[in-house]
């Protein structure tokens, strides 16, 4: 047992040596198999389906460990100590309860939860700070509710306009039918799901516009949307450039908040990729111009020192000439004084199909953006989402195994999108490499996004080229 860890503990946060001592129980006799069934989300649900548990089985013959790795995919769900000793406790696994806690004090779940309530507050609300430039003298976070003045949301030290419109909220309802929930395919104008909430098709004074109603989930709080919410319009107040989204207004007088953008009229890269609604399928070209203008777009935010933290091509945007767009910046951080530094979060948020190692152990830095971008790239190569139970592997990242193990079958030109014709095998081969270096565990072997982009616009050139000629 280890006098540092406590009810309280993320299991995240354990060590792996203790991983590994908790893994010599629950290994043999495949005993991890109970702890996983047992594991259920808020709503009560399991957490896993047998083809997770599949997956996890799959390990043994690679030679790694179900427990250990069972224990790093639950971790990035913030859940504890407590929660797994209790588990651990009803299955009557004692010798493996014991490594993490003396048995007869386990907590059970609802003491868990009261005991991990005084954590620092510093520590715990740090990943809620809203995004903006920050100074050694600020420490503490704004206050979380609906403040924001319309024309004159004010950040710190700089009392001006934001250069956005402030809408009633009743006009929104209005040119959005009342926020018709039927798909636009069945005449109302929902478009899809956002980052925190659904978004809508209106007209405002006939120009298009995508509304974004944010709404409470599972796992986010009121008071953490409306974090979300600030934090979107300051990252967007700061930040100009083609390849983000574009903002038009907010409104905060309402049941819920709300931002409105540009309507971006190809949708976004996932749902393009995937041809939804019959649309085309992305050329060669077209792909890689998009994911040169998505690496434009992250260069921009990092040059000026925010870290997106959700980049995936469901916020890849697509406007009527398939100009890439990064949207959702509820999660973006500015690093403290500007620098590169890594900075350290309790609390993990992303996407987990897309989510760096460091980044679930809490690390924000740019280098996940760059792993996050890795698997992109991978989605542009092959038209696959990034994430899928009722495939293996489930995770796309994955595939790369496959791919650069020359005893499986897998080739890179058998990854590829039978969908996009007119590709060249140099220009696959040297946007697939790339992506793998995005895809480095150690985030000090991934290179920064400005190498990334220069890669990128070298195949753009050669594409070019041969498009001419």
């Amino acid at each position: 047992m280890s006098n540092s860890v406590t009810s309280a503990t993320y299991i995240r946060n354990l060590s792996y040596s203790l991983r590994r001592r908790l893994s010599d129980f629950l290994d043999p006799q495949d005993k991890w198999k109970d702890v996983i069934v047992s594991i259920r989300k808020p709503s009560g649900e399991p957490r896993y389906s047998l083809h997770n548990v599949r997956r996890f089985e799959g390990l043994v013959a690679q030679g790694r460990s179900p427990t250990v790795e069972l224990l790093n995919d639950w971790g990035t769900t913030n859940s504890t100590v407590g929660e797994l000793v209790d588990i651990l406790k009803h299955l009557k696994l004692l010798a493996a309860a014991s490594v993490l806690l003396p048995v007869e004090e386990a907590p059970s779940v609802a003491e868990a939860e009261a005991e991990a309530q005084p954590v620092s507050p510093v520590v715990e609300r740090e990943s809620e700070l809203p995004t903006r430039l920050l100074t050694e003298s600020e420490t503490q976070p704004p206050p979380v509710s609906y403040t924001l003045q319309p024309q004159t949301l004010q950040e710190s030290g700089e009392p001006r306009q934001t250069g956005f419109s402030s809408f009633m909220y009743n006009d929104l309802m209005e040119i959005t039918g009342n926020f018709d929930d039927r798909p636009m395919s069945d005449g109302g104008s929902r478009l899809g799901e956002g980052g925190f909430g659904t978004v809508y098709k209106g007209l405002l004074n006939d120009t298009p516009v995508a509304v974004k109603k944010l709404n409470p989930m599972e796992d986010v709080s009121p008071d953490e949307l409306h974090v979300q919410f600030y934090q979107e319009i300051q990252t967007l107040k700061v930040l100009k450039h083609e390849n983000l989204v574009d903002m038009v207004g907010f409104s905060c007088d309402g049941q819920h908040p709300c931002l409105v953008y540009a309507f971006m009229a190809n949708g976004s890269l996932l749902d393009r990729l995937a041809c939804l609604d019959d649309s085309p399928p992305l050329s060669w070209r077209q792909r890689c111009l998009i994911a040169e203008g998505t690496a434009r777009g992250l260069e921009y935010l990092h040059s000026n020192h925010h870290i997106h933290r959700d980049v995936k091509s469901a916020n890849i945007l697509l406007d009527e000439k398939l100009v890439a767009k990064i949207s959702d910046f509820g999660l973006t951080r500015a690093s403290a004084k500007r620098t590169s530094t890594t900075m350290m979060t309790e609390r993990i948020v992303g996407t987990r199909a897309y989510m760096a190692p460091e980044a679930l152990r809490g690390e924000i830095t740019p280098k996940s953006d760059v792993f996050s971008f890795g698997v992109v790239l991978l989605e542009i190569l092959s038209g696959l989402p990034p994430a899928c139970e009722n495939r293996e592997p489930q995770f796309l990242m994955e595939f790369t195994y496959d791919i650069d193990d020359e005893d499986e079958e897998l080739t890179l030109e058998a990854f590829l999108d039978k969908k996009m014709g007119d590709w060249e095998l140099s220009q696959v081969e040297t946007t697939y490499s790339l992506a793998c270096n995005c895809l480095h565990d150690r985030k000090n072997r991934r290179p920064v996004i400005k190498q990334v982009l220069s890669e990128l616009k070298g195949v753009v050139k050669s594409i070019s080229v041969d498009f001419r000629a």
